[in-house]
């Protein structure tokens, strides 16, 4: 199985579930891989043929920025679904982690693994 990865993408977020976690914004990073079969974009050569990771960076972005959970997991969650619907992926495996959040840790955070719902025929 071929992956198409974004790694150490940072993100400014309303996250958290403490009360002065909700009046800031704290940077949080993702780490995504992603299934693709490369082959047809290697054979044309044409970014319109690739899952284009620019674009699936620049959804993210948008989506988690305007976005205001309290659980990283919740977050995952729907960063995921929103891969998967949006860029036609089959499989997703997201690590997003929250810097600083526990004294002595670098980071802190969920690692989930997706795959599409299987199509009806």
């Amino acid at each position: 199985m071929d992956k198409v990865f974004i790694e150490g993408l940072e993100i400014e977020a309303l996250i958290g579930i403490y009360d002065w976690e909700r009046r800031i914004r704290q940077t949080l990073r993702f780490d995504l891989e992603m299934a693709f079969d490369n082959r047809v974009p290697a054979a044309s050569d044409d970014i319109a043929d690739t899952l284009d990771y620019k674009a699936v960076s620049k959804r993210l972005i948008e989506y988690v920025g305007q976005s205001g959970f309290g659980l990283v997991e919740t977050l995952a969650e729907r960063c995921v679904e929103l891969v998967i619907r949006e860029f036609g992926v089959q499989w997703v495996r997201l690590k997003l982690s929250k810097p600083g959040a526990v004294r002595g840790a670098q980071a802190v955070g969920v690692v989930i693994e997706r795959s599409a719902p299987a199509k009806e025929s």
